[in-house]
């Protein structure tokens, strides 16, 4: 796999333990954990410090399902690009607050190597690759009828 080391990575989860883990593949890919936070004050004050390229975040949290809140403050504010984590995929906002998708928990270390390298590409250039396995991509990121060549 490409060298991570550039990415740096805020982890907005509530559940310690899978918090934990995520850091843990994430420092296996190279990637750089700026932060871990369990709601938004925290979420805010680590991103307001650290600038990260990436957010994974759980959309409901210690302080309630203020997720959703956190991806477009981070999205609109530092042009941080946001994964949402989730159980609950049908909470998540019609136009995803600005995030380019969402991983279904559980999922496995895997796919989080694979969602690390889709948002890698995405932050570098701009393009999409291949979504990865438990990954549902936002729909401000699929073309529209206009963006489609005619046959």
């Amino acid at each position: 796999m490409s060298n991570l080391a550039d990415l740096r990575v805020l982890i907005v989860e509530d559940q310690a333990l899978l918090a934990m883990e995520l850091e843990l593949v994430l420092g296996e890919l190279g990637c750089e954990v700026v932060g871990l936070a369990m709601d938004r004050e925290g979420a805010l004050a680590i991103a307001a410090r650290e600038r990260p390229d990436l957010a994974l975040v759980d959309l409901n949290l210690l302080d309630g399902p203020t997720g959703p809140e956190i991806a477009q403050r981070l999205v609109e504010a530092y042009g941080t690009t946001v994964v949402f984590l989730t159980a609950n995929i049908e909470q998540i906002p019609d136009g995803f607050s600005g995030a380019i998708g969402a991983v279904s928990k559980p999922f496995d270390e895997s796919t989080i190597r694979g969602v690390v390298a889709f948002a890698r590409q995405f932050i570098r250039s701009r393009t999409l690759g291949d979504a990865p396995r438990r990954f549902s991509m936002a729909p401000w990121l699929s073309p529209t009828p206009e963006d489609v060549a005619p046959h």
